[in-house]
């Protein structure tokens, strides 16, 4: 199988209850599941809540709750688990990690 190279940041479409929304993302192999902007999944519908999990970050630990949300990148279109977060301060309203980077190469020279 060949797999499709992405970057360090990523156009992604995410499919909501009745909307589609193209966005930014980046990609982070360091994390092991992806996050969602909660603003964003709320004006998509996206949910319902199926877990919690407890997330490890450099300012300590909290609890998050986890949604599936489909999204299309790499040519690939698949349902994936995500993390609910305040990604409001944040560059990118979505952060993809390993969870949904198992099936492409990351290459750090290439850009949007």
């Amino acid at each position: 199988m060949t797999k499709n190279t992405v970057g360090l940041s990523e156009k992604i479409e995410i499919t909501g209850q009745n909307s589609k929304k193209k966005v930014n993302a980046k990609v982070d192999t360091g994390a092991t599941i992806g996050s969602i902007d909660v603003k964003l999944a709320s004006e998509l519908k996206l949910g319902p809540v199926i877990n919690i999990k407890k997330v490890k970050q450099a300012h300590g630990n909290s609890n998050r709750a986890i949604i599936e949300a489909e999204i299309t990148f790499a040519g690939q279109t698949f349902t994936s688990q995500f993390t609910l977060a305040d990604r409001s301060h944040m560059k990118f309203p979505v952060l993809l990690g390993q969870n949904q980077l198992k099936s492409v190469l990351i290459d750090p020279e290439k850009s949007l």
